[in-house]
C-alpha cells in the first residue's frame, strides 16, 4: 500500500478545518427557526444574531494574519480552534438576544484568524503550481460544510434539540484541534515524516526572522483585492445566512425539507469551488500569465452568477428558483480559487497579512449583509430584494477584478 505524503495529509487537514469551521459558522441559519419559535425574534434580531460572527471575525482578519505570520500556525490554529470550539458550545447554553450574540461574537473571534492562517501554512506545504488547487479544494471542503449543515443541524435538532447540536459540534472541533497540534509543523523540514523528493517540490524555507509587514505598500496593493472579495462576500453571506429560511418562509415548507433545498443550492458551490481552483491552475500552466489565470476565472465567476440569479426575478417557482440560485453559487465559488491564491501571488512573504488583508472584505459583508438582508425583508416582505443588491454587486466585482494585478509580485514594487 503507497504510504500517504505527508504535504497530502497536511492538505487533508486543512481541508478538514475548512469543513468543520463552516458547519460551525453557518449552523446558527439552520437552527434560527427553533430559536425564533422559543425566543420570538424578529427578522431584524436574526439578522442581528447572524451579524455577531463577523464583528470579531473583520477585525482579526489582519491581526490574526499577522499572528500566523509572526507565530506561525500550528500555534495559531491551535489556540484559534479551542476558542471557536468552546463557542460552539456556550452556544447550546445562550438565554436570549444577548447570550446569542455574546457567543456567536466568540465564534467569530476563534475563526477569525484561520482562513489566513491556513494560507500562511499552504505557503509553505504548496508548490506554486498547485496554489489555485490547495485554495480550491480546502474552500470546495468549506462548501461541502455549508451543503451539508442543513439537513445535519435538522437531523440533529431531531434527536437531540438545537442546544445539542451545538454541544455536539463543538466537541468534534475540539478533536479536530488536538489532531493538529499533533501532527503539523510550520515547516516542511522539521516534520518527521517529510522526504527529501517532498522538499525538493515545495517552496524552500527562508531563514532568518522574517521582516516586519510593510503595511502602507501592502494596503496600496491588497485594497482592489479586498474591494474585490467584499463584493463575492456579500452574496456568500446573504446565500449562508438566510437561504433556509428562504425556502421555509417563501414556499411555506417544513424545516426538514428547507433544509433538502438549501443543500442541493450549497452542493453547487462545491463542485464551483473546486473547478475554479483547477480552472485557474490550468490556465496559468498553459499560458504562463498569472493575470490571466486569476482575472480570467475571478470575472467568468461574477458574470456568470449574474447571470443565473436573473430568472429569479421573473420566475417563482420553486424548483426553477433552486435551479438558479444552485447556478448562481455555482459561478461564485469558481472566484474562491483564484482569489485566494492572489495573496500569495502578489506578497509570498506576507501571505498570511495580504489574505487576512482580502478577507476584510468578506468579513465587512458578513456584517453588513445579513443586517441590510434582514431590515428589508422585515420592511418589505419581498424575499427576491436582497438578491437584486447582490446582483448589483456581482457586476462591480466584475469590474474591480481588473484593478487587481496579481502577476506583480509585491517586492518587485513595495
Amino acid at each position: 500500500m503507497k504510504r500517504l505524503r505527508v504535504p497530502h495529509i497536511i492538505l487533508a487537514l486543512l481541508c478538514l478545518m475548512y469543513f468543520i469551521t463552516y458547519i460551525d459558522r453557518v449552523n446558527i441559519s439552520t437552527a434560527a427557526s427553533a430559536i425564533q419559535d422559543e425566543f420570538g425574534f424578529s427578522k431584524t434580531q436574526l439578522g442581528l444574531i447572524f451579524s455577531a460572527f463577523a464583528y470579531p471575525y473583520l477585525v482579526f482578519q489582519v491581526i490574526g494574519g499577522w499572528v500566523g505570520d509572526k507565530f506561525g500556525a500550528r500555534k495559531t490554529l491551535f489556540w484559534c480552534g479551542l476558542v471557536w470550539a468552546a463557542a460552539t458550545m456556550l452556544t447550546g447554553f445562550a438565554g436570549g438576544l444577548v447570550s446569542l450574540f455574546a457567543t456567536r461574537l466568540l465564534v467569530g473571534l476563534g475563526e477569525g484568524a484561520t482562513f489566513p492562517t491556513a494560507t500562511r501554512a499552504m505557503q509553505n506545504w504548496t508548490s506554486p503550481g498547485r496554489r489555485g488547487f490547495a485554495q480550491g479544494i480546502t474552500h470546495a471542503f468549506a462548501r461541502l460544510g455549508n451543503a451539508v449543515t442543513p439537513p445535519l443541524i435538522a437531523l440533529l435538532m431531531a434527536a437531540f434539540s438545537w442546544r445539542g447540536a451545538f454541544w455536539l459540534l463543538g466537541g468534534i472541533s475540539l478533536v479536530w484541534v488536538l489532531v493538529w497540534v499533533f501532527y503539523f509543523r510550520n515547516y516542511p523540514k522539521d516534520h518527521p515524516g517529510i522526504t527529501q523528493a517532498d522538499l525538493d517540490a515545495l517552496p524552500p524555507h527562508i531563514l532568518g526572522e522574517r521582516p516586519k509587514a510593510p503595511w502602507r505598500p501592502l494596503l496600496k496593493r491588497m485594497w482592489p483585492v479586498t474591494l474585490t472579495y467584499f463584493c463575492y462576500g456579500w452574496t456568500l453571506w446573504l446565500y449562508l445566512n438566510w437561504l433556509p429560511l428562504f425556502f421555509k418562509t417563501n414556499y411555506h415548507m417544513e424545516i426538514s425539507k428547507s433544509a433538502i433545498f438549501a443543500s442541493g443550492v450549497f452542493f453547487a458551490g462545491v463542485v464551483g469551488d473546486t473547478l475554479g481552483g483547477v480552472l485557474s491552475d490550468g490556465i496559468l500552466k498553459r499560458t504562463g500569465n498569472v493575470r490571466l489565470a486569476r482575472l480570467g476565472v475571478t470575472v467568468l465567476g461574477f458574470g456568470g452568477a449574474f447571470a443565473s440569479l436573473l430568472p429569479i426575478l421573473f420566475v417563482h417557482d420553486v424548483t426553477v428558483v433552486a435551479l438558479c440560485l444552485s447556478g448562481g453559487f455555482f459561478f461564485a465559488e469558481l472566484v474562491i480559487g483564484p482569489m485566494w491564491a492572489v495573496p500569495m501571488d502578489i506578497a509570498p512573504r506576507y501571505a498570511g497579512t495580504a489574505a487576512g488583508l482580502m478577507n476584510t472584505g468578506s468579513a465587512f459583508a458578513a456584517i453588513a449583509s445579513p443586517l441590510v438582508a434582514g431590515y428589508v425583508i422585515d420592511v418589505t416582505g419581498n424575499w427576491y430584494l436582497p438578491f437584486i443588491m447582490s446582483m448589483c454587486l456581482l457586476g462591480v466585482g466584475a469590474f474591480t477584478a481588473f484593478l487587481m494585478h496579481p502577476e506583480k509580485p509585491f517586492e518587485e514594487t513595495a
